[in-house]
């Protein structure tokens, strides 16, 4: 993970102690009966990553008195749920890469790929049952949205007339949605009272909004030594994200239908030309806008949190979307 950063950001010993267990667990619970399956289950775990959902879990624990392990079961369940959907959307969108490694597909088959996602997420819902009802139903719900998020992403496939509100709803499914359950889940394991509960799941979704609109915009304006793929892979695969979206019902969305009606693939000039169009005309600063104003609304939920002893690291965290936001800008 982006330990470094994310350290400094919260200052935390237990966290980071919680984390390092974090870290053992996922590996101690995706041993197979089948050695290969724990080969390919474990292929993405051990290449790393970001972690940041089981982090969110960690921190929102920290609000609570909880001191046991439970946490730590939380963040392993919400990161093995990531981990499985990760095979799945590999599979989904073809790739050949994922966090600096080959993807299960590539470096094995489909039908590998799918039966390792499968696995990691059977093993998401065992490490959750001990964590009682409430906590298993939640993985379960969460995994049923991102799916459906991920489905109403292949229908919308190459359509422009779902618009932002459908575009919305999609990274409401396939990444907020973990998101919430993240920091929902830990909050829960922390033994937090309701009002904590609600407040960081408010929180929490908003980020994940964030989030995925920030990684949206990079698709456009990145470098591909940045991206690890060419700019503009989205709308190479079809993925209309908000900021295309805008411009698409914009002064120039005439143009930009026109550009990419033949179907796919579509030329990299024309992808080239939509993202000229689409940043020339302020639409990667509307997203980015609205990017920060759902960080605002994040801050307001966060201040119902009674008497937070995390404001601080809360405040960090959104700090560092925020200077995400703007690094996008530029």
């Amino acid at each position: 993970m982006d330990r470094p950063i994310f350290q400094d950001l919260v200052p935390l010993p237990r966290v980071w102690e919680r984390m390092e267990a974090v870290e053992r667990r996922l590996v101690e619970v995706t041993v197979a009966e089948t050695p290969f399956l724990t080969e390919i289950a474990q292929h993405l775990l051990l290449a790393g990553g970001k972690r940041y959902r089981p982090l969110l879990a960690m921190v929102a624990a920290e609000l609570g008195p909880n001191e046991g392990s439970e946490p730590i079961e939380a963040g392993v369940a919400v990161e093995l749920v990531h981990a499985g959907s990760l095979y799945h959307d590999d599979v989904i969108d073809n790739a050949d890469t994922r966090h600096g490694v080959a993807s299960a597909n590539a470096n094995w088959d489909n039908t590998a790929a799918i039966l390792a996602g499968d696995f990691l997420l059977a093993k998401a819902s065992e490490v959750a049952a001990p964590l009682g009802e409430e906590a298993v139903a939640l993985i379960a719900r969460t995994y049923a949205t991102l799916c459906e998020g991920q489905v109403s992403e292949l229908v919308w496939a190459d359509d422009f007339d779902h618009g932002p509100d459908g575009y919305r709803n999609v990274i409401g499914g396939k990444t907020a949605s973990l998101i919430r359950t993240s920091a929902r889940l830990g909050a829960m394991t922390g033994g937090c009272d309701r009002d904590t509960i609600e407040a960081i799941s408010e929180w929490a979704w908003e980020m994940g909004l964030v989030f995925q609109i920030t990684d949206d915009v990079l698709d456009l304006v990145a470098d591909e030594a940045f991206l690890g793929k060419p700019a503009g892979s989205d709308i190479g695969e079809g993925t209309f994200t908000l900021p295309v979206l805008l411009a698409a019902n914009g002064t120039e969305g005439r143009a930009i239908r026109e550009l990419l009606s033949g179907g796919r693939p579509y030329s990299m000039e024309a992808i080239a030309e939509v993202i000229r169009i689409t940043v020339g005309g302020g639409y990667v600063d509307a997203a980015l806008d609205e990017a920060v104003e759902r960080i605002r609304v994040a801050e307001k939920a966060a201040q119902r949190i009674p008497g937070n002893p995390l404001a601080q690291i809360i405040e960090n965290l959104d700090q560092y979307l925020l200077d995400r936001v703007e690094s996008a800008r530029t």
